[in-house]
């Protein structure tokens, strides 16, 4: 039986909104990005580009989900649009890739993210144990050769995984007062970087930082530069899909949901335009594209270690916040379509005493560990976007199926600017994915074969299930 989505009350203004919006967007992002959207992005003009084009994205992506989710108000996100849109084979796929990599890497990147912070205050943590040169013959014009470093960072980023998913094991989780406060601490840890950089004194003469792209790359080149900044920038905006999850709490949606959106989003480019501006005032543009730990630098450089490591201990906080509500959300989908019959077993089953998918946390805890051991901060993230973003624009071709094919489909909430918005944000989402292919072929190829070993799975699993509908006596689990 299927289970039903309970009623809620309709008691969400459009602040409430924008206020949820906000408190899913800001996460560690912010504190480690804007150094390697410089490193990428290689001008000012160009970061400042990636940040606002993904806002943009971002808020034309929630205009179509919004949609999505008032006309399919279940659970699953994209899981329920792409099988109600194109079939349970395409479903399942999403299902498939949020179970294997995208949750996976996802909560990986946020561990090595905290072990980024950790080590401004234990230089330790990042010192090197060995290095492996990597190099694939016959492949390396494709895939570049390059040198694996392997730090602390790598086990101890394991480690906290594994005790948040031991805590999350036992069903011990942080209330909803405890989340609020971590979200304050992250938005506040924020606004007090950008507050010191900008109240603090001007900084000694020095050379001019590099506003416009040097002419002598060429548009390709800049165009490369600018898609893998936004890359970046997408990683720290990531949580505007979530807001489908409060659509039937929220007043009267077809003015509270766009406002909501604009607000939220706006709001956060804002801060996150600041912040790097902030960065640029205190630090010059080649230091901050080789910062480590960007936010603390640029503290350390006006107030002080001491300062810094209080700002530093703040962001280990959230950061454990988000891996906290990571863990658990994550775990729920495998274990949902393992019970469904079309997932392992082994993550099947609920803990007859702690009551929490006990087995699906286990098996994303391992896969997260390994992702984790083998790859830094920035490969784990775009990994992760690569990833999302394939079935974010997926899920999206299928509001223009269902425009299609179910036009009397009651839509609480219609996409605003159809059909241009959604199709903006699809050639989007298709531009950047097929970038992040082109820069990062390697772990690119691998997070895609990992998505279409999916299919013989599916194969198999349906099949079964088939097998069991069809035999007498016998009911499909």
């Amino acid at each position: 039986m299927s289970e039903k989505r309970l009623e809620l009350v309709r008691g969400l203004g459009a602040w409430a909104s924008a206020a949820i919006v906000v408190g899913t967007m800001i996460g560690t992002g912010i504190f480690l990005k804007p150094a390697e959207m410089a490193r990428e992005g290689k001008s000012v003009s160009v970061v400042f580009a990636a940040w606002i084009v993904g806002a943009i994205l971002s808020i034309f992506g929630a205009f179509s989900f919004a949609e999505l989710g008032s006309m399919i108000p279940e659970a699953g996100g994209e899981y329920a649009y792409l099988r109600r849109g194109f079939g349970p084979v395409y479903g399942f796929l999403f299902g498939w890739t949020h179970s294997i990599v995208g949750r996976p890497s996802s909560l990986a990147s946020i561990s090595a993210g905290m072990m980024r912070f950790l080590s401004f205050i234990f230089p330790v943590v990042a010192a090197p144990l060995f290095t492996v040169h990597i190099a694939i013959p016959g492949l390396t014009g494709w895939i570049k050769p390059y040198d694996f470093v392997f730090t602390w960072a790598q086990p101890l980023a394991v480690l906290w995984i594994l005790i948040m998913t031991g805590i999350n094991y036992l069903g011990v989780r942080l209330g909803g007062a405890v989340q609020v406060f971590l979200t304050s601490i992250k938005t506040m840890s924020v606004v007090i970087v950008i507050a010191v950089a900008f109240f603090s004194p001007a900084p000694a003469a020095r050379a001019p930082d590099p506003f416009w792209p040097d002419m002598g790359m060429g548009i390709g080149a800049i165009m490369t530069a600018f898609l893998a900044a936004l890359a970046a920038a997408l990683w720290a905006y990531d949580g505007w899909e979530d807001l489908n999850l409060v659509g039937s709490e929220v007043e009267n949606p077809q003015k509270n949901f766009p406002r909501a959106l604009v607000g939220g989003v706006g709001f956060v480019a804002v801060i996150y335009l600041l912040f790097s501006a902030a960065c640029l005032k205190v630090l010059p543009f080649s230091s901050v594209a080789s910062s480590l730990h960007i936010a603390s630098d640029v503290v350390a450089r006006i107030a002080g270690y001491g300062a810094a490591a209080w700002i530093t201990w703040a962001m280990v906080i959230s950061a454990l916040g988000s891996m906290n509500s990571s863990v658990l959300s994550g775990a729920r989908v495998g274990y949902a379509m393992a019970r469904d019959g079309i997932f392992f077993k082994i993550a099947d089953g609920i803990h007859p005493r702690y009551r929490t998918p006990s087995r699906s946390l286990i098996f994303q805890g391992i896969l997260a560990s390994l992702m984790a051991l083998t790859g830094t901060f920035e490969e784990l993230t775009n990994l992760f976007i690569f990833a999302g973003w394939i079935f974010y624009g997926f899920a999206v071709v299928a509001l223009f199926r269902m425009r299609k094919t179910e036009p009397d489909l009651p839509r609480p909430y219609r996409c605003w600017g159809y059909p241009w918005v959604p199709g903006l944000f699809v050639a989007g989402a298709l531009a950047l994915t097929f970038n992040i292919w082109l820069q990062r072929p390697g772990r690119s190829s691998i997070g895609l074969l990992l998505i279409l070993a999916g299919l013989p799975f599916y194969r198999r699993w349906n099949r079964s299930l088939s097998a069991a509908r069809n035999s007498p006596g016998i009911q499909p689990t």
